[in-house]
């Protein structure tokens, strides 16, 4: 028998019982559609992760004080040093990759203009932030070196904490701030930049001379970062090995720690890889499901179907007949759901992206995977209700009742 004939005997049979193949099929749109929208989050906030830490800076490297040995041989996390000082940042100016190197201290302030008060993260840093950041402002102007020797009173503010302090979109340029018992100048305002590495709002924050905080405001010799941006982002790695090697010769001890900026991506995103494959992983149960819902059904049509198999062997049609038959039932049904599926998956992801404010990415290759693995469940489990009416004997076929 043609192949183009058992496809025809194939489909006309799944078209005599519409409504049980529309019920067998829904497991497989469940599943499918499940598995391409948890796939599309998990994708998406991959991707925002990204470029949240691509949007903190330009070929970035960051050194942070921590993994001090203690006594005992215990080694401290990132943060537990507190042997990273400006001279370490004059060190790495010299090197030949570092295009701009910014010092960096945060302390959380509370900034005050009149009857408005505003608490959030101030940093310390110096003239070569904007660069490293790629962040222009959006009013006045950066402090400047003098600013830095001097350890001036002088303060940037963010678009969220110039909002608050001056609301209305008004230039607070040159007005005063006043942090804690002393008073500042506003040089500028930041323009709008979002949510960065880590998701913190880069908007709501202020920027101050480093030196004004180790002096004017903590009492402090010592700095939590350094941030250094390199002249290309091929020179990351050579840049981070020239300033390991750097900083362990000048501190005798690896009290720091060097990150680039696919360092932090690989770090961040493999929780969200996690994440997304558990969350893959779930929803595919709904696939098996469905897979054992095609194999009930493909049994419950062979025991209907037995005098009408048994005919069929009985004219001369063979055994592989019968079974390509009932497995391209099988097929089509596991495939037209994946379809319809996909379909289904993708609209999912858009609804969540357009109105739930999520961000959703299809990947193709997840969409290939589930066609694939459609057909595949249609094989797995219509097989061995094929094989059965295959290899049923044409006279007890025949006499069934």
């Amino acid at each position: 028998m043609s192949i183009l004939m058992t496809l025809r005997i194939a489909f006309k049979a799944l078209g005599r019982n519409k409504l049980r193949t529309a019920l067998t099929m829904l497991g497989m749109i469940i599943g499918v559609a499940a598995v391409i929208a948890m796939v599309a989050l998990g994708t998406g906030a991959q991707a925002m992760i990204e470029e949240q830490i691509r949007a903190t800076g330009t070929n970035l490297i960051t050194i942070s004080a921590g993994s001090a040995a203690a006594a005992g041989g215990v080694r401290g996390g990132q943060g537990s040093s507190v042997r990273l000082v400006p001279a370490d940042a004059e060190l790495l100016r010299d090197l030949p990759e570092i295009q701009y190197v910014a010092e960096s201290l945060n302390a959380r302030l509370q900034l005050i203009v009149g009857n408005q008060n505003w608490s959030t993260n101030v940093e310390g840093t110096n003239v070569d932030l904007p660069s490293i950041r790629s962040w222009p402002l959006k009013y006045g102007s950066f402090f400047n070196d003098d600013d830095v020797r001097a350890a001036a009173k002088v303060i940037v503010l963010g678009a969220n904490v110039s909002e608050a302090l001056f609301p209305g979109d008004a230039d607070p340029t040159d007005q005063q701030i006043r942090v804690r018992d002393q008073v500042f100048r506003v040089l500028g305002v930041m323009s709008p930049k979002g949510a960065g590495g880590g998701g913190m709002n880069m908007d709501d924050q202020a920027f101050i001379p480093y030196t004004t905080i180790m002096k004017r405001i903590q009492g402090s010799t010592n700095i939590n970062r350094i941030f250094i941006s390199t002249y290309s982002a091929d020179q990351l790695d050579t840049a981070a090995s020239s300033i390991h090697a750097t900083l362990l010769a000048s501190h005798g001890t690896e009290d720091f720690t060097v990150q680039t900026q696919d360092d932090i991506v690989a770090l961040r995103t493999e929780t969200a890889s996690t994440m997304t494959n558990l969350l893959a992983g779930i929803a595919a149960v709904s696939l098996v499901v469905g897979g054992i819902g095609i194999m009930n059904i493909m049994l419950v049509s062979v025991t209907e179907r037995t005098r009408e198999i048994g005919l069929r062997l009985a004219i001369g049609a063979r055994g592989f007949d019968v079974l390509l038959q009932f497995l391209i039932e099988a097929i089509v049904i596991s495939i037209a759901g994946g379809a319809v599926g996909i379909a289904l998956g993708y609209l999912m992801a858009e609804f969540l992206r357009r109105y739930q404010g999520m961000a959703a990415i299809v990947p193709i290759d997840a969409v290939a995977i589930a066609v694939l693995f459609s057909a595949g469940v249609g094989i797995f489990f219509g097989f061995y209700p094929a094989r059965k009416a295959a290899s049923l004997d044409p006279i007890e076929a025949l006499r069934f009742e």
